[in-house]
C-alpha cells in the first residue's frame, strides 16, 4: 500500500481531516488527509491491488431502477453544454459501466466510445468498448468527453485530465461529475459518509480542488451543478443509517441487487427507516442543492484555444 507524501494535484502539503474511515467491502480502516492549498482529499494508504473492493458485482447495474433516469438526464447536460444533439459528433465516456449512458447518446447522434476495466456488459450492448484512455487514443479529436463518477477513482487524476483535454477538438467539452467532499452531507457525517467508499475513491474533490485541476489542463469552468438527485437522496439516507446501525451501506446494497447475506434483520430495518427518513431527505437534497453544497459536484469546461 501507497502513502502519499504531498498532494497529487498541486504538490501541497496534506493536513489530517477524516480519520478510520471503513472500507464497506472489508472493514479495514483509512486515513483521509486533505491538502491545505487546494483542498482535495486523499485516501491512504492506497492498495497496490484494487481487485479485492470491486468483483465482479461492482461493474454494471450500480443504478438499479434509476439508470435509465440517469442516463436521460445526463444526455440533457451534454446536450445543453455542447449546444445540441450528436449529430455525428464524437463523445468519450471514461468509466461507461454496462454502457446506459453510451446507449442514450448515441439514440441523440453521438459517435461513441466508452472506457471500462470490466467492459463486457457494455460489449454485449453492441458499444465500442476500450480498456483503457490510451486505447480510446485513436488520433481522431473527441466533441466531448464524460466522467460520471469516475475521477475519484483514478490513482492520478492530474494526469488523466491533462491526457483527456489533449483528446478533445477546439472547444470540446469536458463534463466531471463527482462526490463533493465540500458538500453538507460530508460535513455532517464525516467518516459515515456513503460516498466516500474506500478504498475505490482514491480522491475526494470540493468545488475549488476540481476547479483547479480542470483550468490547469487548458479547460475553462462554464457551468456547475450542484447535485444528481438520486445520488444526493441516497448520500443522505444511507449516511444516516450507516451512523445508526453497525453494518454499513444496507439499504444500498439491497436498493442496487446486492443484499447480504446474513443480514435480513438489517434490511429490513433499513427499509424502514429509508421510507420515514425520505420526506426530509428529499428536503435537505432541494436545501442543499439551492446552497450549492450538495452531495454531488458536476463541473463543464470548454477547451480553451492557446494562445
Amino acid at each position: 500500500m501507497t502513502r502519499l507524501s504531498a498532494c497529487r494535484a498541486c504538490g501541497g502539503p496534506l493536513a489530517p481531516w477524516l480519520d478510520k474511515v471503513a472500507a464497506p467491502q472489508t472493514g479495514e480502516r483509512f486515513h483521509l488527509p486533505r491538502c491545505g492549498r487546494c483542498g482535495l482529499g486523499h485516501t491512504e494508504p492506497q492498495p497496490a491491488d484494487m481487485a479485492p473492493y470491486y468483483g465482479a458485482a461492482y461493474h454494471g447495474g450500480r443504478h438499479g431502477v434509476t439508470a435509465a433516469w440517469c442516463a436521460r438526464r445526463r444526455i440533457r447536460w451534454v446536450t445543453v453544454a455542447c449546444g445540441g444533439d450528436g449529430a455525428g459528433r464524437r463523445l468519450l465516456d471514461v468509466g461507461c459501466g454496462d454502457g446506459t449512458f453510451l446507449l442514450e447518446a448515441g439514440q441523440r447522434g453521438w459517435r461513441t466510445v466508452g472506457t471500462e476495466l470490466n467492459p463486457a456488459a457494455a460489449r454485449e450492448a453492441g458499444l465500442d468498448v476500450r480498456h483503457s484512455v490510451d486505447a480510446a487514443d485513436d488520433g481522431i479529436p473527441y466533441d466531448c468527453i464524460t466522467l460520471w463518477h469516475s475521477l475519484e477513482h483514478m490513482t492520478d487524476p492530474r494526469r488523466l485530465l491533462a491526457r483527456l483535454a489533449a483528446m478533445l477538438g477546439p472547444g470540446g467539452v469536458l463534463v466531471v461529475a463527482v462526490p463533493d467532499a465540500g458538500g453538507l452531507q460530508c460535513g455532517l457525517f464525516g467518516r459515515h459518509w456513503l460516498h466516500l467508499d474506500v478504498p475505490r475513491h482514491l480522491y475526494h474533490f470540493n468545488r475549488a480542488s476540481l476547479g483547479r485541476l480542470l483550468a490547469a489542463d487548458g479547460c475553462a469552468v462554464v457551468r456547475t451543478m450542484h447535485h444528481e438527485f438520486e445520488y444526493d437522496l441516497m448520500g443522505w439516507l444511507q449516511s444516516a443509517l450507516n451512523a445508526l446501525l453497525p453494518v454499513p451501506n444496507i439499504l444500498f446494497a439491497a436498493l442496487t441487487g446486492r443484499r447480504r447475506v446474513g443480514h435480513g434483520a438489517l434490511t429490513l430495518i433499513s427499509l424502514l427507516l429509508a421510507v420515514l427518513l425520505a420526506p426530509a431527505a428529499t428536503l435537505l437534497v432541494i436545501g442543499e442543492t439551492l446552497l450549492e453544497r450538495g452531495g454531488t459536484l458536476v463541473m463543464v469546461a470548454q477547451k480553451t484555444p492557446r494562445t
